[in-house]
Parts: C-alpha cells; sequence; structure tokens
C-alpha cells in the first residue's frame, strides 16, 4: 500500500497479468516514488493533464519542507523528535487527502464519486442520515462534488503547511464522521478506517499539529497586529491556529 495512511490503490494495478499468470508486487518506495511523479495507476484517467496535479501536488510538499526547515532554523525547541514526528504525520494525512482527490474528478460529477454518493443513502447507520444523503446529496450531486473535492484539496494544502491545523482538523473530523455514519452498514468497508482517520485528525487538534514544524508556529510567534487585539478576528486566529 502507499506509505500514506488509507490510501486505495487503483484496481489496474492490483490486477492480475491473466496471460502470463504473474501478480504485480508492489512496495511502499516505489509506490510513492510512481505516485511523486505521476505514473501510478490514479493518475491513468487524465492523460498529460496529470502532471497539472502532480506539479501542484509535488510543490505543495517543497513548500512543507521551506515551513519545517524555517520553523527549524527559529527555534531550537522545533528540532525534536516530538515536532518532527507530528510534522510527518500530518504529511502524509495530506497525501491521503489528496489522493482521495483524484477519484472525484472531473467535475462536476465523477462516476466514482456517484457510486459513493448513493451507498451513504443505502449503507447509513441512522434514517435521519439516510433521508439526507438521499434527498439532498444524491439530487444535487454536481454541487455537493465539488464541495467535496474542494474541501479535500484544503485539508491537503492545510496539513501540508500545518497551517490552521485546529480549525481543518476539526474540520475533518466532522467530514470523516459523515463517511463513518454514512458507510457504516457497507460489508466492504470496515467502520474502524473511518474511527482512525476519526482519531487521527482529533489528535492534531488537541496537539496544536501545526505549532510543529508548521506555519501555525510561525504566526504564533510573531502575529500580527490585528491578532493582538481583543477582537472577533483576533479570537479566531489564536483557536484556529
Amino acid at each position: 500500500m502507499y506509505l500514506f495512511a488509507g490510501m486505495r490503490r487503483s484496481i489496474s494495478q492490483c490486477a492480475v497479468l491473466g496471460r502470463v499468470g504473474v501478480k504485480i508486487m508492489h512496495d511502499p518506495i516505489s509506490d510513492v516514488f510512481r505516485f511523486l511523479v505521476g505514473s501510478a495507476g490514479d493518475y491513468a484517467p487524465f492523460g498529460n493533464s496529470r502532471y497539472i496535479l502532480v506539479v501542484f501536488y509535488v510543490s505543495v510538499i517543497v513548500a512543507s519542507f521551506m515551513v519545517a526547515a524555517r520553523a527549524w532554523r527559529a527555534d531550537p525547541a522545533q528540532r525534536s523528535l516530538k515536532h518532527v514526528s507530528i510534522w510527518l504525520m500530518r504529511l502524509c494525512a495530506a497525501g491521503m487527502w489528496y489522493q482521495g482527490t483524484l477519484w472525484k474528478l472531473p467535475l462536476p460529477v465523477s462516476s466514482g464519486f456517484t457510486y459513493w454518493d448513493g451507498a451513504l443513502a443505502k449503507f447509513s447507520a441512522f434514517a435521519p442520515h439516510a433521508w439526507l444523503a438521499a434527498h439532498v446529496f444524491v439530487p444535487y450531486i454536481a454541487v455537493i462534488q465539488p464541495l467535496v473535492f474542494l474541501t479535500e484539496m484544503f485539508f491537503t494544502v492545510t496539513l501540508s503547511l500545518g497551517l490552521c491545523v485546529r480549525f481543518s482538523g476539526l474540520v475533518a473530523v466532522l467530514f470523516t464522521a459523515n463517511l463513518w455514519i454514512g458507510l457504516y452498514n457497507d460489508p466492504t468497508e470496515w467502520p474502524w478506517t473511518y474511527g482512525a482517520i476519526i482519531f487521527a485528525h482529533g489528535m492534531f487538534v488537541a496537539s496544536d499539529a501545526g505549532r510543529s514544524l508548521g506555519v501555525d508556529f510561525l504566526w504564533r510567534r510573531r502575529a500580527p497586529v490585528w491578532a493582538q487585539s481583543n477582537g472577533l478576528l483576533a479570537r479566531v486566529f489564536w483557536l484556529a491556529t
């Protein structure tokens, strides 16, 4: 499987080569490399346009390293195993969200999202949630899918950079809770998968993960003038970071 927790390998990559009877084997190092250069099966539907996505994601990773390096130089206290570990876990979680955006393309409606949107109405643990999925999520999928895509891109960027992680982590918890409830009775899903994602992002919130080699640390270290007041915007700033 991919290094990033929860990443799904494409069906084409997992296929058995029927003519020769050879099963394609994988390892996390080569899988991550193929993903970063755009040769992984997840990118197959996009042709040459996949390199736009590759450049975007690699740029986010480079930016994460740059932010981490700046925080590392700014404060010796950041140079600890704890902070490095939290940064790496954030980066891996961001990779999970990024890969999840790929099967939600093209916009506004993809076949993959259509299937899973319908699954929420079919397998939900609670009748009110099933009703919501059937009467809101499914009929308005052309609106819902772009919003979900942008939300997961938001998670990708904020977790990678350590930007407003307490806020984005909380949103990720609520976002995943919807999937946990909606797919709870799906026989092909393991509910603890979503539980683990909820717990991981809850820990990002509880541990102020953006303050570990992230933008949140740099911002709080030198807070802007407006954030030093008692106004609403200032309170939002300190809570989000």
